[in-house]
């Protein structure tokens, strides 16, 4: 599938309302159901490749439950809204559809 000039267009707002979001937050605190989401897969991953020993798998789980908070780095919102300002731009370079 191409992509016309809408859709890059579109992508482009998206992406730079979330380079701006992050700009704005320092952190994001993520609920109890989301923590032991990650926390599971975080300790599965760590299971399998052999950093956790299989007897200690529920009790990391249960210790990972706590609610987690996430500090994205200042470069990220900035990386975001240089590529969502350069794919507006190219969508308004190109052909208009139709």
């Amino acid at each position: 599938m191409e992509l016309n000039r809408n859709q890059y267009f579109m992508i482009g707002l998206i992406v730079l309302a979330l380079g701006i979001q992050f700009r704005v937050i320092d952190s994001v605190t993520l609920t109890a159901e989301a923590s032991s989401f990650i926390a599971k897969r975080i300790v599965k991953q760590q299971a399998e490749a052999g950093e956790i020993p299989p007897a200690f798998v529920p009790a990391a789980e249960k210790q990972a439950s706590n609610k987690r908070t996430i500090n994205p780095p200042e470069w990220l919102g900035w990386a975001l809204m240089s590529v969502g300002g350069v794919l507006i731009l190219h969508s308004l370079a190109m052909q208009k559809p139709g």
